[in-house]
This record gives C-alpha cells, structure tokens and sequence, in this order.
C-alpha cells in the first residue's frame, strides 16, 4: 500500500500531464532558499502583470490629447475593476524599478559579473536601462498636468546635446513635436518597441543563467548543505508561494490606497505646478537643482550621468580581480555604498525641496558630508575587522581555567541557541497559518508607506514603526518560506 499523502499524489498527477520534472531548468542549490537570489524572477513576473493590465486598459485608452486623460478616468471610474488596475498598473511600474535598483546593488556588492558572467551583466544593464525606460514613456500616457510637464522637461534635455545629435534625438522621441505626435510615439515606444527589446534581452539572460548557473554570494546566505534541488516540485513551490505573497502585498497597497490622477494638462494649469519627474529620476532633477548646474552648464549634469552609466556598464572589463568577498574588495564596496547613499540622500532631498534652487557651499555640505562619512564608516569597519584578524589568540597555559570556563558558557550557549532554533523552525514549519498573519501585517504596513510619502516629517515616527513591522514581516515570512521547502525535502528523504 502506497504511503504517500493526497499531496504527493496531486504533485504526481501534474507531474505525469505536463511533464514538469522533466523541465531542462537545471536544479538549483541550497543557498538561492532566500529572497534575494529571486530578484530577477520577481522582476519577469512584474513584467507579466504589467503587460497584462497594460493590455487590459488598452482596450479603453485613447491615444490622443484631448481624449487620453478622459479615457483614463473613464478607466478608473466606469470599468469594472479599472481604478483598481490602474493603481496596480502604476505601483507594479514602481515595483519594477525598484527591484531593478535592488538587482544591481545586490549583483554589485556580490560581484556577480567576474568570472563567465561579463555578458550576463550587459545584459542586466540593458534591462535596467529597459525598465527605466518604460517608466519614462508610461508617467506621459495618463497626460496629466504633472506628467506632460515632466515630460516636456525631460525632453528639453536634449537641447543641451549638440544641434544635429539634439534635431535626431527630439525627433526619434517626439515625432514631428506635437503633442498628438509626442503621445503617439510615446505610447508605441512603450507597448512595443520596450516590450520586445525586454523580451529579447531577458530570454538571452535566462539563457545565460542556465548555462553559468546562480552566483553564489557569500554575503548573501551560505550553503547549508551543498544540496540540489529539482525545479519541480520544490524551487516551483517556493516561487510560487514567494511570487504570491509578493503580487498580494501589491494588491493590498493597490486597493487601500487607489490612484488619484492630478488633474488634465492646459497650458494654463501647467503654470500653476511646480514640475519635477517621477521619484525614480529626483536624483538627477535634484542635481540640475544645483546653483553650479543651471541653465547650459546642465550639460555637465548629463555627459557625468552618461559617463556613470558607461562606467557601470564595463565594469566587468576593468574590475578584473578574482576576488568576491566583501572583505576583500574595500575599494569597491566604499565606492558603491557612496554612490547608492547619495542616490537615496538626493532622491529625498529633490522630494522635500521641489523647485529650490540648491547653494553650492549647501550641495558640497550635503553630497560631501554624505560621502566622507560613508567613506569614514567603512574605513572603520575595515580596519577593526584587519585588526580582529591580526590580534593573536590568547595562551591556553595562561588561561586555561578560563577558557575552560569560557568553553563551557559557550556549549551552553550552544544549547541554548539550537534548542531556540529548534523551535523556530518548528514553528515556522508547521503551523504554516502564521503566514497569513505575517502577510496580512506586511500588507498593512507598505499601504500606510505609500500612503504616508507624500508628508513623511509631518509622522516620521509611524512612518518608521510602519517601516520596521513591514521589514521584519517580511524578513519572517523569507524564513517560513526557506524553512517548508527544507522541511518537506527532510520528510521525503526519509520516506
């Protein structure tokens, strides 16, 4: 008589109709068991509920600009469930981006273009290039005072570039400069040419990541056991179940907190706001703010942001040690810590300060203080480290009553720690309805983030107790997940 449970024979059933262990999905080590190895799917899987609502609202928008503003409302107001994917639209585009963001911090620091993988990185960064880009062409489309504006800014950035460069650039982006060519071009940019570009480079990707396989990081959670694992059933009921708690967070915030659109473009509304781009592009907004950058000096602004992205791009050409370790690579890890606490320092100071012009001496104040005391900080946790390294281990002959004691204690401790993550695990292993609390409080608290960004001073201590729950809800939930996939490997090993 066979022992197996309703669950294995469900498994089996699908196994059997669609083939699903039979996949050339190479198995996956033990060490991808953690969030942050699942950038890359979680960012395919936004793509997909992007292009799926954006199909959807295709079927009622109106391309043009005396009726794209009205046709959205329309959207969000008429159409079952529309304002509902309007806003699951918009907080999907931001989630896009910021896992993008994420992505490339996590494969920066955990040098994951050394080695076979240089391409891998082009193409990453070509994506990420992609997703902004989709961002850009997508903020214009609602054509609301705030978004036309932003757009007819970003646009005049061409200007800077030289005559011919600037007359072959505004025409690639805006057609023959109307607003209904502008639009229409913007649109097409957006649902095709993006799309199809996206789909391309992350075929090729996935590609490349079956041939090379994940990139461990040892930062990033070590192997417990060395152990593989199939693709199905277990790596595919991890990321469905860590692909679903993502998608129910999106939708929570979606519904607590819908879209409210600013109201229709005129020239004569336009007057009456103060322009800045979209979140994701503050940091560069903030540095065009700057009294040394005005006007045709803004030139400098761009060639420097282009030069960074040439920089990022070749970095597997120039940054050719072999060594991955944080510890090993000071330089490096100094550098990228300061370019991304800049990025989060301007990003909210061009949010708190739209249309002030910066002082230089307040820029130098800000941005330098900013570096030199991330610099100060990891130059500190270098030499502490080194110096931990170097210092020699005490005599035992000297001490020997206490290390023995001290050995003790530290068996003790021992105990202690593994009877706790016994129970822990235990916890987290079988009574899988936590989850839900887990998820239902993470849920909660991004809703009450979202809504609360707009006057973050006015509350900041909510806004941190809100920051905090949905981190350690999170955190929570990444380890129930890791923990049933461990488990259920653990009882049919011993089956």
């Amino acid at each position: 008589m066979s022992n197996k449970t309703a669950y294995d024979r469900l498994v089996d059933w699908f196994d059997v109709k669609l083939g699903f262990s039979k996949t050339p999905l190479k198995p996956i080590p033990d060490f991808t068991l953690n969030p942050i190895y699942w950038l890359g799917l979680l960012l395919a899987g936004t793509f997909a509920l992007q292009a799926l609502t954006g199909i959807f609202m295709l079927l009622y928008y109106v391309p043009t600009p005396t009726e794209a503003y009205s046709s959205t409302t329309y959207i969000m107001n008429s159409v079952p469930l529309g304002g509902l994917t309007e806003t699951f639209h918009l907080y999907t585009a931001y989630a896009m981006i910021l896992l993008t963001f994420l992505h490339l911090v996590r494969n920066y620091f955990g040098s994951a273009h050394k080695g076979n993988r240089d391409l891998m990185w082009l193409a990453g960064i070509i994506l990420g290039a992609i997703v902004v880009g989709f961002g850009v062409t997508g903020y214009l489309l609602p054509w609301t005072v705030i978004s036309k504006s932003a757009s007819d800014v970003a646009v005049g950035f061409i200007n800077f570039f030289p005559t011919g460069l600037a007359n072959l650039g505004k025409f690639v982006v805006t057609g023959s400069g109307s607003d209904a060519s502008q639009l229409t071009t913007f649109l097409h940019v957006h649902t095709v040419f993006l799309p199809l570009a996206l789909i391309a480079f992350l075929a090729l990707k996935i590609y490349m990541y079956e041939v090379h396989g994940p990139a461990y990081v040892a930062a990033y959670g070590k192997p417990k056991t060395g152990k593989l694992y199939g693709w199905f059933p277990k790596i595919f009921l991890y990321a469905i179940i860590l692909f679903s708690a993502y998608v129910a967070i999106l939708l929570a915030a979606s519904s607590l907190f819908p879209l409210a659109l600013p109201p229709a473009y005129s020239p004569a509304t336009a007057g009456q706001y103060i322009v800045q781009p979209d979140w994701y592009l503050l940091f560069v907004y903030q540095v065009l703010k700057i009294q040394a950058f005005e006007g045709a000096s803004a030139i400098y602004v761009i060639a420097g942001l282009i030069g960074f992205v040439l920089l990022l791009f070749l970095l597997p050409f120039y940054d050719r040690s072999k060594r991955k370790d944080l510890s090993q690579r000071p330089l490096y890890v100094t550098i990228g810590a300061i370019l991304v606490f800049e990025f989060i320092t301007l990003t909210i100071w061009g949010y708190l300060t739209p249309g002030q012009v910066i002082p230089n001496y307040q820029a130098v104040l800000v941005l330098g203080g900013v570096a030199a005391v991330t610099a100060a900080v990891l130059a500190g946790v270098y030499r502490l480290r080194r110096k931990t390294a170097l210092s020699p281990k005490p005599q035992q002959s000297l001490h020997a009553a206490s290390a023995v004691a001290s050995a003790k204690i530290t068996t003790q401790t021992r105990e202690l720690s593994n009877g706790f993550r016994m129970a822990f695990d235990s916890i987290f292993t079988r009574f899988t309805a936590v989850f839900a609390v887990f998820l239902a409080v993470a849920s909660v608290s991004l809703a009450t983030l979202v809504n609360m960004l707009p006057n973050i001073l006015a509350s900041a201590p909510i806004f941190v107790l809100a920051a905090v729950a949905f981190a350690a809800s999170s955190f929570f939930m990444c380890r129930m997940l890791r923990s049933f996939v461990l488990a259920y490997e653990r009882t049919v090993t011993t089956q």
